[in-house]
Order: C-alpha cells, then structure tokens, then sequence
C-alpha cells in the first residue's frame, strides 16, 4: 500500500465554511489519522496494524466498484434528499463511532474507502484497529467533514462495517475453541461480498478455503457420483491439471471411512496432485447435544499426517473445540457467514445524547 502525508488542516477547515461543534466526551486517543485512496491506504504515521490486514486476492472482484454500488442503491436518482432539505451543504461537523455491543471490530479500512469515494475532503481518525477487540459504549473513531457528505456515506459504512464486525466476532471465538485447528469459512458468503465476507474471517483471525471455483480443485459429492467414485474423479483431476501444465491444490471429500480409504489407495499407487481430504459429516450430533468424533478421529488416523484433513458438518460453537481435539488440520464452518450476527456499531453526531438513550435501552 501507499503512504503519504495528510492534507493540511487548512484544507479541511477553510474559514468560509462553518464549523459546527456539538455536544460530545472527551476526545478519544487517537492513533490513526488515516485517508484512503482508490489504489490504497494513505496515513501520516507509521503503516497503523489494521491495514496489515489485508483482504484476500480475487482476479476479478472490483472492490471500488462494490463500494459504488452500494451508495448508488442508496442515492437513487435523486440524492439524499433529506440531507438536501435540511443541511446546510457546507457546514463541517465531528461525528463518532460508537460501539453498542462487545466484539471484534472489522472494516475500518473499508470505511476509509467509502469516505474516500463520497468525499476525498472527510478526515477520518481511529483509535482501534482492524482485529481489536471493542466493548460497548466505547467511542473508537471519528470523522470530520462536511456534515452532508458524513451522513450520505453513514448507512453504507456502518452496514459493511456491522457485517464484517459479526463475521469477525464469530469467527474470533471459533478460531479460539478449534484450537489447534484451524478455523476456515466457506464459499456460503452474501452474494457480491465474498471478498468482504472472507476479509473479515482473515480479520478475526480464522484462515481462507478457496476464494471461489477457480483456485482448487474441490471434488465433492457430486463430482464423485457423476465421475463414478473417488478414483475415478481423482484420476481425472490429475490428468486435467497434467495436461494444462497447472499445479493447483486438489482436495476431495470423503462421507465414509471407505472412501477415505479409496482415496488413500489412489494416492498410494500414483503420483497426485491431492493435498487435502474433506472428513465430511463425521461429526455425529447426539440427543444430549454433545457430538461423537470418534467415526472423525478414526479418519484422521487412517490419514495419518500424509495429507491434510478439513472437518465439515455439524459444526458450532458449542461443538468446536471437541472436534478441533480430534487431529484434523482445519474445521469448517459455513454459518461464519452465512447466519452471521451483524455488531452494533453506531455513527452518532451529538454523542452524549447518544449514550443516554443507549443506557435507557441498554446498548450502551
């Protein structure tokens, strides 16, 4: 990413714009004061912790393009037209980020790139990071700016940055429990956001599947009853890759100690691309809402360490640090973003009044 200086203050407060100062706390201790461009990230400090947080690589996602898409839903064909009644288009304001419940905060990168494309001008300061963990009623970030720009690009950050905060939080505490496994998400993200939604896992501190069906060769059930069995369709994963001079990795799912052992027969007699075996549905739920692994340990055994294994099914966080006990390499979990919990994240102007009606509704 780039770096390079802050616009000067002058800049910002120009003196025939007014400048309105309401009610608010004490000012947090800022540690970013960060801008952000359509090419990268932009600050006057060091490079801050949250950007080392990269978002996944896809060859074709446009990122600047999602963000504009989601403020055009937003604007329509006429603007916000309650921002135009009603805000002086030039007048400056401070509003504040502030966090209405625990968890792991994600998407302030993202947010600095929303404020980039409404408004280049808006100086955005954080005092968390990417990955930090946030308690309720604690005011982690601030914006200044025109106020009109500030609310027109308010929905749009706080949408992303609640979604990409829950995906985080969960995926904190799963990659906590999975211990020493490791936690990966699934291709089962929001339609259009999967970079986002994988951003977020990364963010959390879980680990990336593929990123979608170009960059593995993911062999599930299907392929293996259309293909006629697990050596069959191997067979036909090497043969495609051998013959286009690609070297992907390969993983292959497996239902049934059988077919854990079909697969390791293949791979015995012939030179694989195979680096993977999905254990999947091995994990038995029991009446008692506990889980049997020992149809999952049994697999793992028979693996032996000569591949790595990836548990899938019945995994919740209740179930998974019994199952990240069992030997397997990775779990997966598709409700880390599928049934994902948004975090309450709020941008708030007058921040005092704010607080007072979250502590009446217990939000703060």
């Amino acid at each position: 990413m780039i770096l390079s200086s802050l616009v000067s203050s002058s800049r910002l407060l120009a003196p025939a714009i007014p400048v309105v100062t309401l009610r608010h706390r004490t000012p947090f201790p800022l540690r970013n004061v960060v801008k952000m461009s359509s090419t990268g990230v932009t600050s006057s400090t060091t490079t801050p912790k949250s950007f080392a947080i990269k978002p996944p690589m896809h060859p074709t996602y446009d990122l600047k393009n999602i963000i504009k898409l989601a403020l055009a839903e937003d604007a329509g064909d006429k603007g916000d037209v309650t921002c135009l009644a009603t805000i002086p288009y030039n007048m400056e304001v401070d509003a504040y980020f502030l966090a209405k419940e625990d968890g792991i905060i994600a998407g302030i990168a993202l947010a600095e790139m929303i404020f980039h494309e409404v408004d280049p001008s808006l100086r955005v300061e954080w005092s968390q990071n990417d990955g930090d963990y946030i308690h309720k009623g604690l005011q982690f970030g601030k914006v200044h700016g025109r106020a009109h720009n500030i609310v027109v690009a308010e929905r749009v950050v706080l949408n992303f940055m609640q979604r990409m905060s829950g995906v985080a939080t969960l995926t904190k505490k799963m990659a906590d429990a999975a211990y020493p496994a490791y936690i990966l998400e699934t291709r089962k993200t929001a339609p259009g956001l999967r970079l986002l939604d994988k951003w977020a896992v990364l963010i959390g501190g879980g680990r990336n599947h593929r990123m979608g069906l170009f960059d593995m060769i993911m062999i599930k059930d299907n392929h293996i009853s259309i293909a006629g069995g697990v050596t069959n369709a191997l067979r036909a994963a090497d043969l495609y890759l051998k013959e286009r001079d690609l070297q992907m990795p390969v993983e292959v799912e497996t239902r049934t100690l059988e077919e854990v052992k079909e697969a390791l027969h293949y791979a015995s007699q012939t030179k694989t691309s195979l680096s993977r075996i999905m254990l999947d549905n091995m994990v038995v739920p029991l009446a008692n809402g506990d889980v049997d692994i020992s149809m999952l340990k049994e697999a793992v055994q028979l693996v032996d360490g000569r591949f790595e294994t990836e548990a899938s099914g019945n995994v919740t966080l209740d179930t998974v640090h019994k199952i990240g006990q069992s030997g397997v390499t990775y779990i997966s979990s598709g409700s880390l973003t599928h049934s994902v919990k948004a975090l309450d994240i709020s941008l708030k102007i007058d921040t005092e009044l704010a607080l007072k009606v979250g502590r009446r509704t217990g939000r703060a």
